[in-house]
Protein backbone atom coordinates (compact mmCIF):
# COMPACT_ATOMS: atom_id res chain seq x y z
CA UNK A 1 0.00 0.00 0.00
CA UNK A 2 3.13 1.93 0.48
CA UNK A 3 4.18 2.20 -3.14
CA UNK A 4 0.42 2.30 -4.53
CA UNK A 5 -0.40 4.62 -7.37
CA UNK A 6 -4.15 5.34 -9.27
CA UNK A 7 -1.47 5.93 -12.11
CA UNK A 8 1.04 2.75 -13.42
CA UNK A 9 4.81 3.94 -13.20
CA UNK A 10 6.03 0.85 -15.10
CA UNK A 11 3.41 -0.96 -17.51
CA UNK A 12 2.70 -4.87 -16.14
CA UNK A 13 -0.18 -6.45 -18.37
CA UNK A 14 -0.99 -8.47 -15.00
CA UNK A 15 -1.99 -5.24 -13.30
CA UNK A 16 -3.39 -3.56 -15.92
CA UNK A 17 -5.89 -6.47 -16.47
CA UNK A 18 -7.04 -5.85 -12.72
CA UNK A 19 -8.98 -3.18 -11.45
CA UNK A 20 -6.77 -2.50 -8.34
CA UNK A 21 -3.56 -3.87 -9.40
CA UNK A 22 -3.36 -6.93 -7.56
CA UNK A 23 -4.70 -10.07 -9.50
CA UNK A 24 -2.49 -12.69 -9.86
CA UNK A 25 -3.87 -14.32 -12.56
CA UNK A 26 -4.79 -13.11 -15.78
CA UNK A 27 -8.52 -13.54 -16.38
CA UNK A 28 -8.66 -12.86 -20.34
CA UNK A 29 -6.47 -14.58 -23.09
CA UNK A 30 -5.35 -10.84 -24.35
CA UNK A 31 -3.43 -10.65 -21.05
CA UNK A 32 -1.63 -13.49 -21.46
CA UNK A 33 -0.22 -12.56 -25.20
CA UNK A 34 0.47 -9.19 -23.36
CA UNK A 35 2.65 -11.21 -20.70
CA UNK A 36 4.20 -13.17 -23.24
CA UNK A 37 5.53 -10.71 -26.06
CA UNK A 38 8.40 -8.85 -26.61
CA UNK A 39 7.63 -5.16 -27.49
CA UNK A 40 10.12 -2.75 -29.24
CA UNK A 41 8.82 0.54 -29.24
CA UNK A 42 9.22 1.75 -33.28
CA UNK A 43 12.18 3.33 -33.88
CA UNK A 44 11.35 5.31 -36.70
CA UNK A 45 9.21 7.61 -34.84
CA UNK A 46 10.87 10.80 -34.21
CA UNK A 47 10.61 13.85 -31.58
CA UNK A 48 11.47 14.54 -28.17
CA UNK A 49 8.48 11.65 -26.44
CA UNK A 50 8.24 14.03 -23.09
CA UNK A 51 7.14 16.71 -25.41
CA UNK A 52 4.42 14.60 -27.24
CA UNK A 53 0.99 14.54 -26.32
CA UNK A 54 -0.80 11.68 -27.89
CA UNK A 55 -4.74 11.93 -28.93
CA UNK A 56 -7.26 9.19 -29.52
CA UNK A 57 -11.16 8.90 -30.13
CA UNK A 58 -11.11 11.28 -33.00
CA UNK A 59 -13.35 11.82 -35.24
CA UNK A 60 -12.09 10.06 -38.71
CA UNK A 61 -13.09 13.08 -40.93
CA UNK A 62 -10.91 15.09 -38.58
CA UNK A 63 -7.45 16.47 -40.38
CA UNK A 64 -3.80 17.33 -39.33
CA UNK A 65 -5.36 20.94 -40.55
CA UNK A 66 -8.26 21.60 -37.40
CA UNK A 67 -5.84 19.64 -34.49
CA UNK A 68 -3.34 22.15 -35.41
CA UNK A 69 -6.32 24.48 -35.38
CA UNK A 70 -7.63 23.32 -31.73
CA UNK A 71 -4.01 22.70 -30.34
CA UNK A 72 -2.02 25.52 -31.34
CA UNK A 73 -3.80 27.66 -28.92
CA UNK A 74 -2.36 25.79 -26.27
CA UNK A 75 0.98 26.93 -27.29
CA UNK A 76 3.60 26.37 -30.21
CA UNK A 77 3.55 23.20 -32.43
CA UNK A 78 6.29 21.32 -33.52
CA UNK A 79 4.88 18.53 -35.30
CA UNK A 80 1.73 16.71 -36.15
CA UNK A 81 1.42 12.99 -37.00
CA UNK A 82 -2.27 12.02 -37.83
CA UNK A 83 -1.59 7.83 -37.91
CA UNK A 84 -3.17 6.52 -41.25
CA UNK A 85 -4.23 3.50 -42.50
CA UNK A 86 -0.96 2.28 -44.96
CA UNK A 87 -3.35 1.07 -47.39
CA UNK A 88 -5.89 2.78 -47.56
CA UNK A 89 -4.95 6.28 -45.93
CA UNK A 90 -7.77 6.79 -44.19
CA UNK A 91 -7.45 7.82 -40.60
CA UNK A 92 -7.36 5.57 -37.37
CA UNK A 93 -8.84 7.82 -35.07
CA UNK A 94 -5.57 9.17 -33.07
CA UNK A 95 -2.44 11.09 -33.59
CA UNK A 96 0.69 12.44 -32.04
CA UNK A 97 1.20 16.50 -31.39
CA UNK A 98 4.77 17.58 -30.26
CA UNK A 99 5.24 20.87 -28.68
CA UNK A 100 8.26 23.18 -28.30
CA UNK A 101 7.81 23.80 -24.64
CA UNK A 102 6.83 21.77 -21.59
CA UNK A 103 4.46 24.67 -20.65
CA UNK A 104 2.47 24.18 -23.43
CA UNK A 105 2.15 20.11 -23.42
CA UNK A 106 1.04 20.57 -19.53
CA UNK A 107 -1.50 23.23 -20.47
CA UNK A 108 -3.08 21.39 -23.45
CA UNK A 109 -3.00 17.86 -21.42
CA UNK A 110 -4.87 19.54 -18.37
CA UNK A 111 -7.59 21.48 -20.84
CA UNK A 112 -8.22 19.45 -23.96
CA UNK A 113 -8.92 16.18 -22.31
CA UNK A 114 -13.16 15.52 -23.26
CA UNK A 115 -13.27 18.24 -25.61
CA UNK A 116 -15.06 18.02 -28.84
CA UNK A 117 -14.11 17.93 -32.02
CA UNK A 118 -16.40 17.77 -34.53
CA UNK A 119 -18.46 15.77 -32.81
CA UNK A 120 -16.44 13.71 -31.22
CA UNK A 121 -15.00 13.77 -27.71
CA UNK A 122 -11.37 13.33 -27.74
CA UNK A 123 -9.22 11.52 -24.96
CA UNK A 124 -6.35 13.41 -24.11
CA UNK A 125 -2.81 12.13 -22.12
CA UNK A 126 0.84 11.49 -22.66
CA UNK A 127 2.77 9.78 -24.53
CA UNK A 128 3.25 6.05 -23.07
CA UNK A 129 4.95 3.78 -25.82
CA UNK A 130 8.54 5.55 -25.73
CA UNK A 131 8.30 7.21 -21.75
CA UNK A 132 6.51 4.04 -19.81
CA UNK A 133 8.93 1.13 -19.40
CA UNK A 134 6.95 -2.44 -20.41
CA UNK A 135 4.74 -0.58 -22.63
CA UNK A 136 2.33 -3.00 -24.43
CA UNK A 137 0.13 -1.65 -26.97
CA UNK A 138 -3.96 -2.60 -27.25
CA UNK A 139 -3.24 -5.01 -30.38
CA UNK A 140 -0.91 -7.43 -28.63
CA UNK A 141 -3.20 -7.22 -25.90
CA UNK A 142 -2.05 -4.50 -23.49
CA UNK A 143 -2.64 -0.78 -23.63
CA UNK A 144 -5.26 1.13 -21.11
CA UNK A 145 -8.32 0.99 -23.25
CA UNK A 146 -11.33 -2.00 -23.67
CA UNK A 147 -14.54 -1.98 -23.74
CA UNK A 148 -16.86 -3.22 -21.14
CA UNK A 149 -18.95 -5.20 -23.45
CA UNK A 150 -15.78 -7.37 -24.30
CA UNK A 151 -14.52 -7.48 -20.99
CA UNK A 152 -11.34 -6.78 -21.60
CA UNK A 153 -10.96 -3.64 -19.61
CA UNK A 154 -7.44 -1.90 -18.59
CA UNK A 155 -6.69 0.16 -15.79
CA UNK A 156 -3.64 2.03 -14.80
CA UNK A 157 -4.20 4.94 -16.76
CA UNK A 158 -5.49 8.68 -16.94
CA UNK A 159 -9.02 7.56 -18.57
CA UNK A 160 -9.11 4.55 -16.18
CA UNK A 161 -7.10 4.96 -12.95
CA UNK A 162 -6.31 1.62 -10.40
CA UNK A 163 -8.92 1.46 -7.24
CA UNK A 164 -7.40 1.63 -4.18
CA UNK A 165 -7.18 -2.19 -2.92
CA UNK A 166 -9.45 -2.80 0.32
CA UNK A 167 -7.75 -3.47 3.21
CA UNK A 168 -9.76 -6.22 5.14
CA UNK A 169 -9.64 -6.33 8.92
CA UNK A 170 -7.62 -9.32 10.72
CA UNK A 171 -10.41 -10.82 12.59
CA UNK A 172 -9.99 -13.19 15.11
CA UNK A 173 -11.20 -16.52 15.80
CA UNK A 174 -12.61 -16.83 19.63
CA UNK A 175 -13.20 -20.99 18.54
CA UNK A 176 -10.39 -21.92 20.13
CA UNK A 177 -10.06 -19.53 22.92
CA UNK A 178 -8.91 -16.44 21.06
CA UNK A 179 -11.62 -13.89 22.31
CA UNK A 180 -11.69 -11.65 25.37
CA UNK A 181 -10.74 -12.58 28.80
CA UNK A 182 -14.60 -12.84 30.35
CA UNK A 183 -14.91 -16.22 27.38
CA UNK A 184 -11.82 -18.02 28.20
CA UNK A 185 -13.21 -17.84 31.96
CA UNK A 186 -16.36 -18.71 31.48
CA UNK A 187 -14.93 -21.99 29.65
CA UNK A 188 -12.23 -22.89 32.18
CA UNK A 189 -15.21 -23.48 34.82
CA UNK A 190 -17.05 -24.96 32.31
CA UNK A 191 -14.72 -27.34 31.74
CA UNK A 192 -14.21 -27.90 35.87
CA UNK A 193 -17.44 -28.80 36.71
CA UNK A 194 -18.64 -31.01 33.55
CA UNK A 195 -18.46 -33.82 36.51
CA UNK A 196 -20.70 -31.79 38.51
CA UNK A 197 -23.16 -31.97 35.98
CA UNK A 198 -22.66 -35.97 34.73
CA UNK A 199 -23.31 -36.59 38.64
CA UNK A 200 -26.41 -34.72 38.82
CA UNK A 201 -27.40 -36.37 35.39
CA UNK A 202 -26.81 -39.32 37.00
CA UNK A 203 -29.09 -38.78 40.35
CA UNK A 204 -32.18 -37.71 37.73
CA UNK A 205 -31.87 -40.92 35.99
CA UNK A 206 -32.18 -42.84 39.05
CA UNK A 207 -34.78 -41.28 40.02
CA UNK A 208 -36.98 -41.36 36.91
CA UNK A 209 -36.17 -45.03 36.94
CA UNK A 210 -38.84 -46.71 39.02
CA UNK A 211 -41.35 -44.54 37.59
CA UNK A 212 -40.96 -45.90 34.34
CA UNK A 213 -41.08 -49.39 36.09
CA UNK A 214 -44.36 -48.90 37.90
CA UNK A 215 -45.45 -47.76 34.51
CA UNK A 216 -44.83 -50.55 32.85
CA UNK A 217 -46.06 -52.84 35.85
CA UNK A 218 -49.44 -50.80 35.30
CA UNK A 219 -49.61 -51.11 31.95
CA UNK A 220 -48.78 -55.15 31.98
CA UNK A 221 -51.96 -55.55 34.75
CA UNK A 222 -53.74 -53.41 31.77
CA UNK A 223 -53.11 -55.65 29.22
CA UNK A 224 -54.31 -58.85 31.43
CA UNK A 225 -57.73 -57.55 32.55
CA UNK A 226 -58.59 -56.59 28.63
CA UNK A 227 -57.49 -59.91 27.93
CA UNK A 228 -59.58 -61.58 29.99
CA UNK A 229 -62.78 -59.49 29.37
CA UNK A 230 -62.04 -60.08 25.42
CA UNK A 231 -61.89 -63.70 26.54
CA UNK A 232 -65.36 -63.64 28.46
CA UNK A 233 -67.34 -61.69 25.88
CA UNK A 234 -65.83 -64.03 23.07
CA UNK A 235 -67.85 -67.58 25.05
CA UNK A 236 -70.92 -65.02 26.06
CA UNK A 237 -71.36 -64.83 22.00
CA UNK A 238 -70.63 -68.73 21.40
CA UNK A 239 -73.38 -69.51 24.20
CA UNK A 240 -75.65 -67.34 22.35
CA UNK A 241 -75.41 -68.41 19.10
CA UNK A 242 -75.73 -71.87 20.50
Amino acid sequence: MADWAPIAKEYDPLKAGSIDGTDEEPHDRAIWRAMLARYIPNKGVTGDPHLTLFVARLNLQTTEEKLKEVFSRYGDIRKIRLVRDLVTGFSKGYAFIEYKEERALLKAHRDANRLVIDQHEIFVDFELERTLKGWIPRRLGGGFGGKKESGQLRFGGRDRPFRKPINLPNIKNDFYGEGSSEKRNWSREGTRDWRTRDRDHERSRDKRWPERERSWAWSDSERERDSKEERSRGREKKDRDR
